[in-house]
């Protein structure tokens, strides 16, 4: 009953292949759309993955999809007037840590509850976007060349008239933060700090764990996370427009959610934040597919995320 129990959003998740490769039976499970899918999920593995750093203490980094938008117009604008790729590129990670320290200081060292602060910064953020890039789309001339030739590349693994199978390079950074979150919150201290304050934060200072400095760093990590995520999404779609990050956060909530549906004790962990990634990334494009409107997308994620809190809500009042 147990293994049933927890193992239940696994067993959505292979039902939910099975009916689009029923439904789709020429399309969905070819290696090109396998392709389509690991790209098109990785912006979002790199911010989940960010953002079950911040989860995991128990808090929220609602302003991720803004920060994503930012950071792709301030690499924009960076390489437009400087005409170098390097200098874009540090300036919207830089852009990113910077954004997550604020957060960081006005959640540890001024008390602010989470959701208030980054949802403060979120429109911070966003307007920032806005007023830097005029209100416009930035494309051309103004998007670093080779970010955009990295965007479209991969390292083939079979490709033949009848298969192609290849990694594209973003998911092969998404990878690489995947296996980095992963070390981090299993392997080190910090990691076990993280969830140490997300058990009881109180009891954490008692035992010498300097939160407030955990959680400046968590919140940095977000950041950075998402101004990664920002760079990558304005590479592949090579253009920056300030409301391109808007569903990062909530299908990074998502994500994590789900994912902690697959643990005992309800906690975020970043493996199991791959599957709600796989999720959510195996529903959008085989609905998209299907030709089913994108506000019905938006209906069942929602519904994902209140049956995910409610099952982590009653398997806590279990124990």
């Amino acid at each position: 009953m147990g293994f049933v129990k927890h193992n239940a959003t696994l067993a959505s998740f292979l039902l939910l292949i099975l009916f689009f490769s029923i439904m789709l039976p020429e399309t969905f499970l070819t290696g090109r759309n396998l392709f389509n899918i690991t790209q098109q999920m990785s912006m979002l593995m790199v911010t989940a993955c960010a953002m079950t750093i911040v989860m995991a203490m128990g808090d929220y980094d609602l302003s991720v999809g803004s920060m994503a938008s930012l950071v792709g117009i301030v690499a924009a604008i960076i390489f437009r007037g400087t005409g170098s790729e390097s200098a874009s590129l540090f300036a919207a990670l830089a852009i990113g840590v910077i954004g997550g320290a604020l957060n960081g200081f006005l959640v540890s060292y001024l008390n602010i509850l989470p959701f208030v602060a980054t949802l403060g910064s979120l429109t911070i953020f966003s307007g920032c976007a806005f007023l830097i890039a005029g209100g416009k789309t930035l494309f051309g001339t103004e998007i670093p060349p080779h970010f955009s030739a990295f965007a479209r590349g991969n390292v083939p693994l079979l490709n033949t008239e009848q298969i192609m199978l290849a990694i594209p390079n973003l998911t092969i950074v998404a990878v690489i933060t995947l296996l980095l979150v992963w070390f981090l919150l299993q392997k080190k201290i910090f990691g076990r700090h993280l969830y140490a304050i997300g058990g009881n934060a109180e009891a954490a200072l008692l035992a010498g764990i300097d939160v407030q400095r955990v959680r400046l760093i968590a919140f940095m990590l977000s950041g950075l996370g998402a101004a990664l995520a920002g760079l990558m999404y304005m590479s592949r779609v090579a253009s920056a427009n300030p409301t391109q990050g808007a569903g990062l956060m909530l299908d990074a909530i998502a994500a994590v959610f789900i994912g902690m549906t697959m643990n005992r004790q309800g906690e975020p962990k970043v493996l199991n934040t791959v599957i709600g990634v796989l999720f959510l990334g195996v529903l959008s494009n085989g609905l998209t597919q299907l030709s089913v409107d994108s506000y019905i997308r938006d209906i069942l994620v929602g519904a994902l995320i209140i049956i995910a809190v409610s099952a982590s809500r009653l398997e806590r009042l279990s124990r």
